[in-house]
């Protein structure tokens, strides 16, 4: 029998107050004051209710890098952190581009249970940019694929990217571009500017970036197909997401958390923790994301979770990969960035990391929110909660977070998935003795 939990107390995200019932799995009352005999009550006085986060970017890794991260290890970054879904990209060994490896990610995320998992795609088979992966097939897998990228690399070859585009038109099914022109940026090592200059760093040019954007809108204006756009990072790009949305294309576009908070001064240290693709940019490039973010250019934030052994970034600088974790932070960098300084209210939080990522991954009923009758996926959050930032906090396999021993606001308290709890008093639940005892099936 299912678990029933009534959440006391609890300001949900457009300000009100109420108590929240939650049984079989779903959101079955809102309402001042809610009784129900026998119920796991859980108070949430002074605490934020959100929808669960969902991430459309996640790399968890698993199979073949398993010394980096697993779905496990990863599942159990993505609870702590608040999240109830995760979209694994496909850079995986064997590469997620047929659907015997798509189902294999989803099983294991339903075995650690402690988020949904949806595996990404391959839109090539092998990353290699060459051909089309098997896109009907695992868009027709029991994974039911709807999302697929080369995240990592570009599509970089424009009849290919065409051909992915049509494809994927015909299902309703999205490409979500990683926007990276490959002979604009070999062996960049950082943003392309005075900075790289005075530090002897390759540049890494914005408008490898912004050409790619601008060739794939034009190129599912085309086909009438959808295009989403990863990591957006500069300001030239808003301003291509927006001209294509006046025009009227269907384009939608991620901004990570680092990418709102972090910029390229951090590289003069050559601490390789602050590594990553795309770069981080100039304080200018900062504010146009985080504008474009408040007026719905960029649609969602995604985390671009990317974790690497110790030994892949305690090295030089040109010599450690790319990439930082951002499960674990994620939220309290989202209310440092934009809440904080008052250019988001908790209600966009919510759409910009819940609904809207759940629509766009074809998460069906995430995207309604902490309703009656939807899925009970949330996570209880103390906005007013400082914390610093350490090893303590990281959960997953990776340690190469940009933040350690960073004072960071607000902290995630309860993660419900499924309607049970991952998360409790900012603890890790095992959710393998609930599953025993409840005969749940998370994820």
């Amino acid at each position: 029998m299912s678990e029933t939990i009534v959440i006391r107390s609890a300001t949900l995200d457009d300000g009100t107050r109420s108590d929240i019932l939650i049984r079989d799995g779903v959101v079955a009352e809102l309402a001042p004051s809610i009784s129900s005999a026998g119920a796991t009550t859980i108070s949430a006085d002074g605490l934020l209710a959100l929808p669960g986060l969902v991430d459309l970017h996640t790399h968890l890794r698993e199979p073949g890098f398993e010394q980096s991260e697993t779905v496990l290890t990863g599942s159990r970054a993505a609870a702590i952190g608040g999240f109830t879904a995760v979209h694994a990209m496909a850079n995986t060994s064997p590469v997620a581009d047929n659907a015997g490896v798509v189902e294999q990610v989803q099983s294991l995320g339903e075995t650690a249970g402690y988020v949904t998992v949806r595996p990404v795609g391959a839109v090539t088979l092998g990353l290699e940019g060459r051909a089309l992966s098997e896109i009907g097939a695992m868009a027709g897998s029991r994974a039911r694929v709807r999302v697929f990228s080369d995240d990592g690399r570009c599509v970089s070859d424009a009849l290919l990217m065409r051909r992915a585009l049509e494809y994927v038109a015909t299902f309703g099914g999205v490409i979500a571009q990683h926007s990276q022109e490959p002979r604009l940026t070999e062996n960049a090592q950082m943003n392309e500017g005075t900075l790289s200059g005075q530090l002897g760093l390759a540049g890494w040019p914005a408008v490898a970036e912004e050409a790619i954007i601008a060739r794939d809108v034009l190129l599912a204006e085309h086909v009438g197909a959808r295009l989403h756009v990863c990591h957006l990072s500069t300001a030239g790009a808003v301003e291509v997401v927006r001209w294509a949305k006046a025009r009227g294309i269907d384009v939608t576009a991620e901004v990570t958390p680092h990418h709102l908070l972090l910029t390229e001064q951090l590289a003069s240290g050559y601490d390789s923790r602050y590594k990553v693709n795309p770069p981080l940019r100039r304080d200018e490039d900062v504010a146009a994301v985080r504008a474009g973010l408040a007026d719905g250019t960029i649609d969602i934030v995604a985390t671009d979770h990317a974790p690497h052994p110790v030994e892949a970034k305690d090295c030089e600088w040109e010599a450690a990969a790319f990439g930082m974790v951002g499960l674990e932070s994620a939220l309290s960098v989202v209310q440092a960035s934009v809440v904080d300084t008052g250019m988001l209210d908790w209600a966009d939080v919510a759409r910009v990391f819940s609904r809207v990522p759940a629509r766009i991954g074809g998460l069906a009923g995430y995207d309604r929110g902490i309703a009656v009758g939807a899925p009970a996926e949330l996570t209880l959050y103390d906005p007013a909660a400082s914390r610093l930032f350490g090893l303590d906090s990281l959960r997953g396999k990776g340690i190469n977070s940009p933040y350690l021993s960073t004072r960071l606001p607000g902290r995630v308290i309860t993660t419900i998935h499924g309607g049970y709890p991952t998360v409790l008093d900012g603890e890790l639940v095992d959710v393998t003795t609930v599953a025993e005892h409840s005969g749940a099936q998370h994820g």
